[in-house]
């Protein structure tokens, strides 16, 4: 076992113990994302190919396809549907491809029953050329207000000589007067160590750089994010990335170990994919309401290693609100593997039921250890809750 491993490993079950308590409320209290925000965003599959037309068809998707019913809230446009500022400085959006401009879209979004997110970055200009939030910070956050925004996530590219801290924090007090409530999503991708300054700035803060379709490009997000797993809890969150689940680059088995992992994280749920066009693998994966309920459980507590059963094996945990523990055995390797949990890991004593979260079956009652057949690049994840007496 690796010296950072070892560290890992004794700070999750030190967690794990006595059934954990989340951190103090962050300091930023808006009263947002008590639990991880949940929605889809056009970035991942899109990029800049975004327009109205496309916007409505995701909310009627994501309507139909029970999504909606399984907690995804927010619709999000990612860079490109701003084009320029006008005379007197408001953000002016792309006139072919939002035609009406944003406010109607909004407006049809929340006859979905949904809520609407925008795109915007904090230097002078955003990843792909478009006006920038820098010296407009307030005149934004009103323009977005108005607009019936729900949810704004703000990137950090051309902010060359400015500071991130003094910069996220200006937007965020910009939101605080704009007279609504706007979920704030940091997404300076962990460059200026927004753990130790983003639970009073924002609800979500991105930990790593951007996430790929591919394992490896996921697994490195598990790592980095794994480190600051104290900084979380209700009201503000790390954010590893938005999910890459059916865009294509990942087995299914792949697919299931990344929405385990985001869950056991507590990380927000941000669907990356084309929903219209989805698969049934696909939306099974994405609208698993037993995997969902880790990840939105009350307590908020980012799950973390607590067992290196061998080479390129974790044993991950998360303890929930009714006393039960999450529990995700990952085979990273590429060899299907059995992957043993033993109880003391979990501090767990005597006989502990377990159920299987994906197949959503009572598995059984055993005593000191569990278990599982764990499939190459892949994840069993099960909740196990102790026999009461035990």
């Amino acid at each position: 076992m690796s010296v950072r491993h070892a560290l890992l490993w004794c700070i999750g079950s030190a967690v794990i113990l006595g059934g954990a308590r989340p951190r103090p409320r962050p300091p930023l209290d808006n009263g947002l994302a008590r639990t991880p925000p949940m929605g889809w965003n056009s970035w991942n599959h899109f990029g800049c190919d975004v327009s109205a037309q496309l916007i409505r068809e995701t909310a009627d998707a994501i309507t139909a396809s029970g999504m909606r019913d399984a907690g995804y809230q927010y619709v999000v446009i990612d860079d490109c549907w701003q084009v320029a500022r006008d005379r007197s400085g408001r953000i002016v959006a792309d006139s072919t491809r939002f035609p009406g401009g944003i406010k109607p879209l909004a407006d049809y979004v929340h006859s979905k029953g949904l809520k609407f997110g925008i795109y915007t970055d904090a230097g002078r200009r955003t990843c792909q050329g478009r006006p920038g939030t820098y010296g407009s910070e307030e005149l934004d956050a009103r323009t977005y207000a108005e607009w019936g925004v729900d949810y704004v996530k703000e990137d950090w590219c051309n902010a060359q000589g400015l500071d991130a801290p003094a910069q996220y924090a200006k937007f965020r007090d910009a939101l605080a007067k704009s007279g609504r409530a706007i979920v704030f999503s940091i997404c300076e991708w962990g460059s200026n160590q927004p753990w130790k300054w983003g639970p009073r700035t924002g609800n979500l803060w991105r930990t790593t750089g951007d996430i790929e379709d591919s394992w490896a490009s996921m697994i490195s997000r598990v790592d980095l994010n794994a480190q600051y797993a104290l900084a979380e809890g209700p009201g503000g969150w790390n954010d590893p990335d938005m999910l890459e689940i059916g865009n294509g680059g990942m087995t299914e088995d792949e697919y299931r170990a990344h929405f385990s992992l985001w869950a056991v994280m507590a990380a927000p749920l941000l669907a990356g994919n084309d929903v219209r066009t989805m698969s049934a693998a696909t939306r099974d994966i994405l609208t698993n309401k037993e995997v969902i309920a880790v990840d939105q459980d009350s307590l908020g507590i980012q799950g973390m290693i607590v067992e290196l059963p061998g080479p390129d094996l974790q044993v991950w945990a998360k303890p929930l609100a009714d006393s039960s523990r999450a529990v995700v055995l990952l085979n990273r390797s590429a060899l299907q593997t059995v992957i043993t949990v033993p109880w003391w890991s979990l501090r767990l004593k005597g006989t502990a039921k377990v159920r299987n979260v994906w197949t959503h079956t009572d598995v059984g009652s055993f005593d000191r250890q569990f278990s599982a057949t764990v499939p190459a690049h892949g994840a069993v994840m099960v909740r196990i809750t102790s026999v009461a007496g035990n």
